[in-house]
């Protein structure tokens, strides 16, 4: 088991290390729409074309759902675009909102998530969960279409870095994505790559962490 020192901040993935995502099962929808040949635009870690636009936020959902419906010559409503493109993100293990929860109750927690405008108010309803919400779980969430940029991008680091008044060595990052992780640790920040479904519970366990 690794070992981190002087953690004071834990600063956790969306995609892939909290809710578990299904890409396949995205296309296939997608596909039963009529929208061919976005394997090579969509990604676990990292998206591209209008795809990353949107998680950039540099175009907005209205432009997005247009240019879904310039791959298909037929009519989409917004509905159908939203349900195909959510099926993306599947749960978010339960036991993964209660180690949230503890960790709050020790360490300050943050999201940092390349993510969209579609997916984040589709994944509200799954923090609903004993009575909570986001704002339960997380002191701060740092969403890239809000920010304007994204992972691995040095600049988003720096930015929550800065705004959250943190020093990059006292935090951890954990990231299913390694050119993240790899862009996270150049900065000086301590990292965990999380491997998919991967139990976090170790987290909770008293010799992870070490303080001088």
């Amino acid at each position: 088991m690794k070992h981190f020192k002087n953690i004071t901040t834990l600063i956790f993935d969306f995609g892939g290390v909290l809710i578990n995502l299904d890409k396949n099962l995205c296309i296939q929808n997608f596909k039963q729409l009529g929208v061919q040949n976005l394997e090579k635009v969509l990604n676990n870690y990292a998206q591209s074309g209008f795809f990353e636009q949107l998680e950039r936020g540099k175009i907005n959902a209205e432009t997005f759902r247009d240019e879904i419906r310039k791959m298909t010559p037929d009519t989409l409503t917004d509905s159908q675009i939203d349900f195909a493109w959510c099926s993306f993100l599947q749960d978010i293990p339960t036991e993964k909102l209660d180690l949230l929860i503890e960790l709050r109750k020790k360490y300050r927690i943050l999201l940092l998530s390349n993510t969209n405008s579609i997916h984040i108010q589709y994944s509200l309803a799954r923090f609903n969960y004993k009575d909570r919400s986001l704002c339960d779980y997380f002191d701060k969430c740092y969403l890239s279409y809000e920010m304007g940029m994204a992972k691995p991008d040095a600049m988003i680091f720096e930015t929550l870095l800065t705004d959250a008044c943190l020093q990059a060595e006292e935090c951890l990052l954990l990231d299913d994505g390694a050119k993240n992780i790899e862009q996270a640790h150049k900065l000086g920040i301590q990292t965990y790559l999380v491997k998919e479904k991967e139990d976090l519970s170790f987290l909770l366990n008293a010799e992870t962490f070490i303080v001088d």
